[in-house]
Order: structure tokens, then sequence, then C-alpha cells
């Protein structure tokens, strides 16, 4: 008897669940100070040209593809073309590589999201907090585990109970603290200074 594929259940947490894929912890953390070291306008400019046109059309190419074959991403390639069977290879080392590289910063949030909720964002916001955490020998494998256990037990759930369920929840609130943090920053002095240099001149 064929094994029934978990799929999910409407479009809403499809988009949401690539949504969350797709704006990654480098698009809040690293993007900044990049815009800002590389040109600030110019920078964003080139940045949403590549993400609308090589970035969308990657996207809606690897969900054609699974769409078509109904494969696994390590067997969806070779399915179309035994020539591009390298690519299913590739789409399981370079999540694998990158998996623990998000599982440190996870557990960095993580750690933070904590200190928030037990009412120690004061001391959090001191400049040695962040140097003091990650210099002690175990406190940052513990949160590095945490995040981890949590990102496994979402994949175990599955696509409907684990990845969309979350997805529905954490994007929405993704983008209602991203609107908060760019009002605050507003009302920051000199904050229009800043948002003249990111103008596209």
């Amino acid at each position: 008897m064929e094994k029934k594929r978990s799929n999910f259940s409407g479009g809403i947490g499809f988009v949401l669940a690539a949504a969350g894929s797709a704006v990654g912890l480098g698009n809040l953390w690293r993007f900044p100070y990049l815009a800002a070291q590389y040109g600030g306008g110019i920078f964003i400019l080139v940045y949403i040209i590549l993400a609308l046109t090589f970035g969308f059309a990657l996207m809606t190419t690897e969900i054609a593809i699974g769409r078509k074959t109904k494969q696994s991403p390590t067997e969806a390639y070779s399915h179309i073309d035994k020539r591009f069977g390298f690519n299913g290879i590739l789409t399981f080392l370079i999540p694998t590589i990158i998996l623990p590289y998000y599982c440190v910063i996870g557990g960095w949030v993580t750690k933070y999201v904590t200190v928030y909720l037990t009412g120690q964002h004061t001391a959090a916001a001191g400049e040695s907090f962040f140097g003091n955490f990650i210099s002690q020998p175990v406190a940052p494998l513990v949160f590095f585990a945490i995040y981890f256990g949590l990102t496994m037990l979402i994949v175990v759930l599955g696509v409907q109970k684990g990845i969309e369920n979350v997805s529905k929840v954490l994007m929405p609130v993704l983008i209602v603290i991203a609107i908060g943090i760019s009002i605050f920053v507003l009302t920051i002095p000199g904050s229009m200074d800043g948002l003249k240099y990111i103008m596209p001149q």
C-alpha cells in the first residue's frame, strides 16, 4: 500500500512556509549593515531586482519540479533528466551544511527570548552581554541544542501539523515585529539621515 504524502492544507499555509524559508535571519540580521556598507540605496535596488528575477525564478522552478515529479528533492531532478541528478545531491548537502550555522544563530535568538521573558532585557542591552554569553563553554551549546530540538520536533510533526501550523503563527508575528522595529527606528534621532542614505539616488 502506497504511503500518502503529507501536503499543505491550503495556499496560505504554503505561502507563509515558503516566505519563512526565503526570509532568513540574514535578511533581518546581516542585511541592514551590508546595505549601509555597500552603497545603501543602490545595494537595495540591486537586491530587489535579483530577488524578483533570479530568486523568484529559482523558487518557482523548484516548486514546479516538485509538483511535476511528486518526488523528494534528492530524486526529483534525476526523475526529470538523469544528467541533472547531481542537483538532487546538492539540494541535500547545502541545507545540511547550513543547518548548524542557523542553529547557532537560532540558539542566540532563543537565549535573548529567554532573557526578555524573564525580565532581564535591560541587562541584555549591555555592550558586554553578548560577548559574555558566547564566550561561555556550555551555555551557547545548551541553547543550540534547544533550538535544534525545537526545529527537529516541527519537522517530525510533518507538513500540516508542524511546518504549516508553526508558519501560520510565526510569520505574522515576524511581520508585526518587523513593522514595530521599523516604526521604532524612525523615531530615533538621526533616522532621517539614514533613510535618505538608503534611498536610491
